[in-house]
């Protein structure tokens, strides 16, 4: 699918180009992302992007994730 472009957790508002500082800081889980932004606790929607951008660094994705 092109023209994608997910950058944030819609739900939160949070771009991962500051989420990813603060979790790396912090050295964060996607349990501890979840639990201290809120980030993927509502819809869950950006559960897999978070997971990934943890594992890769990655802040912009171009293709749709699932859990």
């Amino acid at each position: 699918m092109s023209g994608i472009a997910v950058t944030m957790c819609l739900c939160r508002r949070m771009p991962f180009t500051r989420l990813l500082p603060l979790a790396r800081d912090r050295n964060w889980t996607l349990e501890d992302v979840i639990r201290e932004t809120g980030c993927g606790d509502q819809c869950g929607l950006c559960r897999p992007y978070v997971r990934r951008m943890l594992l890769t660094g990655e802040t912009t994705f171009t293709e749709l994730l699932a859990e």
